[in-house]
């Protein structure tokens, strides 16, 4: 399937592993000139050189001159997919004022940063498409990462407001919201506490078992970034010109609710 995304620039923030990596890959192939983004000169490099990207962004954007320097090297986009983040394991007692903060300024702010450096430049252009990556902790949070999760549903949240400040612009605002997801180091947490858990050794047995006790689903494993990245490519195109303020869950079923 055509996408049509021949000639619009994406910019995909943390796209030089993981999520980010398999958006990028994905747009570039449906013929977007799409913009690498990182904090790894070489690891947004490489990724950019594998898939013929149209450019690297290098930059915090947890910082205003961060995000300014992915700007200026982005140039005007088209596509804005905010996928760029941090995470941890971190339970109440541990998750201080201080990392709520930090978590909150790297998930939520950074997002926004972007969304100020080029949402106006889409809507004068009259065309545009910004994607969240949330996630389905955003409304069925669980007691751990309390910090990581209020931040989601900050994700979701504004994501629907920008919907309704673009009305009538030709720019949607949309969430795509994933479930467990395989990336190393999903993959890497799940095999350490395997042992403890009685999983089995193979990761055969520790991603089945996983699925059923840990994040149960309706499908029985974890999802792929490919499909993530199947999503995102649905809601940049024009198939999808008429969906805004939308949350798509990638989930195979996770989030137990009909909203």
């Amino acid at each position: 399937m055509d996408l049509e995304l021949a000639g619009k620039r994406a910019l995909v923030t943390g796209s030089s592993a993981g999520l980010g990596e398999a958006i990028a890959r994905l747009l570039a192939a449906e013929g977007a000139s799409v913009v690498v983004h990182g904090r790894d000169v070489s690891r947004a490099s490489r990724v950019a050189s594998s898939i013929g990207a149209a450019g690297v962004a290098i930059g915090d954007l947890s910082t205003d001159s961060g995000a300014d320097a992915v700007a200026s090297a982005a140039g005007d986009v088209d596509i804005l997919v905010n996928n760029a983040g941090s995470y941890d394991h971190l339970g109440w007692a541990e998750a201080t004022p201080e990392v709520w903060a930090s978590t909150y300024e790297a998930n939520v702010v950074s997002a926004v940063r972007m969304i100020h450096r080029f949402v106006p430049g889409m809507r004068t252009r009259g065309w545009g498409r910004v994607i969240q990556i949330g996630g389905g902790l955003a409304i069925q949070p669980m007691a751990m990462q309390p910090h990581y999760t209020a931040t989601l549903a900050a994700r979701h949240n504004l994501a629907v407001s920008l919907a309704r400040d673009l009305a009538g612009t030709g720019v949607t605002s949309n969430v795509v919201s994933p479930g467990a997801i395989l990336v190393d180091s999903v993959r890497e947490l799940l095999t350490s506490i395997a042992p403890e858990h009685g999983w089995g050794t193979s990761w055969e047995e520790i991603e089945h078992r996983a699925a059923q006790e840990l994040v149960p689903n309706d499908v029985g494993r974890l999802g792929r970034p490919e499909e993530i990245a199947a999503a995102v490519g649905y809601l940049v195109s024009p198939a999808a010109a008429y969906v805004s303020g939308a949350t798509i869950r990638v989930d195979g079923g996770t989030i137990r609710s009909v909203h």
